[in-house]
């Protein structure tokens, strides 16, 4: 069984490094429309068993209840890879097999990006990674059991996933993906994604009114 597993920070919570220029519910307004974008990618995506969405935010969570999937409802965010590695253990205890793990802040990403991701795993125990843009995060975590070994999201991810999986004799493949690398977490990301969002995007127009060409 393969399944993908969205975890989803509060929006009021989301893209506090972009503080020095938008406001709160700018970045909140961001947050949203990253969200219901890549959840239309999401529900595009072939050959997927199970989606999970572990977040608090009531948005998010009931967009995933309307699409058929299924939630996790969490009583408290401390961080990612916490959210991720319960959500992993459960999604196990559900019977998936293979768990991929991404963020909604990566708005190029097409639905055969993901598949891709799946028609490259190999039998468990086994790990498909995809780094981010500078490469020292991790974009795309896919892991066969889902609970292979522990998220360490955050600086130097991608580093730390690598000695997990070698560490637990992992199969390991890296790929590389431009529109799966570029995430917004920067004012550089925005405009790096400004000029190839789709322009009919939620994402799209949020750009368009704080004054980026799309």
């Amino acid at each position: 069984m393969k399944a993908i597993l969205i975890p989803v920070k509060t929006f009021a919570e989301s893209k506090k490094r972009l503080a020095d220029h938008y406001s709160a519910a700018d970045r909140a307004a961001l947050a949203s429309a990253l969200c219901e974008d890549f959840f239309r990618t999401i529900a595009q995506v072939k050959g997927i068993d199970r989606v999970f969405v572990v977040s608090q935010e009531p948005r998010a969570l009931a967009w995933a209840r309307d699409k058929g999937w299924e939630t996790i409802v969490e009583t408290a965010q401390i961080s990612e890879s916490h959210s991720v590695d319960a959500a992993s253990h459960h999604c196990a205890g559900q019977g998936v097999q293979a768990l991929l793990r991404l963020p909604i802040d990566i708005p190029l990403v097409l639905p055969s990006d993901i598949e891709a991701l799946f028609a490259n795993m190999r039998d468990a125990p086994a790990t498909v990674i995809v780094p981010s843009r500078d490469g020292t995060g991790t974009n795309a975590l896919l892991r066969s059991p889902p609970a292979l070994f522990r998220s360490h999201f955050g600086p130097g991810s991608f580093a730390l996933h690598l000695d997990e999986a070698k560490r637990c004799g992992a199969l390991l493949h890296v790929m590389r993906n431009p529109r799966i690398e570029l995430d917004v977490d920067e004012i550089d990301d925005l405009r790096a994604a400004a000029g190839m969002v789709r322009p009919d995007s939620v994402t799209a127009e949020w750009l368009r009114s704080h004054g980026f060409n799309t």
